[in-house]
């Protein structure tokens, strides 16, 4: 039993992950909506764990790996550490806001243990949502030879984060439940 879920696991993995780019049954688009929707569930059903400022040492990489997975499917290829330099590159532009989220995260989880977890879900959900919207966003406009603005970039911040959130709050319950068994 436990074989053959594993095996089912990592058959998934590999198809709507690994190999995604690959996928002839799906246009770019929907496979980005994909890549962007598994990373920003995941990112959030660990985000509610009651460990503070712990989910910032394991989010960021799993994001980055996001944006390799995104800039695999825009034909533009990155490895971990450039997506990660990206991430920071868009961070800074987009501002303080971020940071400042990450700090009223953890100070939930610390004065909230329980409860502080579970309200992140949105949150998280919203912030991997607009990092993974603001990735292809850049890789789409970098392969038609355009670049952003930083008032384009902070426009689409605030855009994708309210609708990744909305987003989150309409999954919270289900990523809340979800069981791995």
């Amino acid at each position: 039993m436990i074989d053959g879920l594993l095996a089912k696991a990592r058959d998934r993995l590999q198809r709507d992950v690994m190999d995604i780019e690959r996928r002839e049954d799906l246009t770019d688009e929907q496979k980005v909506s994909q890549i962007i929707v598994i990373f920003s569930t995941a990112c959030a059903g660990i985000a509610v764990q009651p460990i503070p400022f712990a989910d910032m040492f394991i989010l960021t990489p799993l994001q980055a790996f996001m944006g390799t997975r995104i800039s695999a499917i825009r034909g533009m290829p990155l490895s971990e550490n450039q997506s990660t330099d990206l991430i920071k590159e868009l961070m800074g532009v987009v501002g303080m806001g971020m940071l400042a989220q990450q700090l009223g995260i953890a100070l939930a989880k610390i004065f909230f243990p329980i409860f502080g977890g579970i309200g992140t879900i949105p949150v998280v959900f919203g912030l991997t949502f607009a990092i993974g919207k603001l990735m292809d966003l850049y890789f789409v406009n970098k392969a038609a030879g355009r670049t952003l603005s930083a008032s384009e970039l902070k426009k689409q911040w605030q855009r994708q984060k309210a609708a990744g959130e909305a987003e989150g709050k309409k999954r919270e319950s289900t990523i809340k439940n979800t069981k791995l068994d």
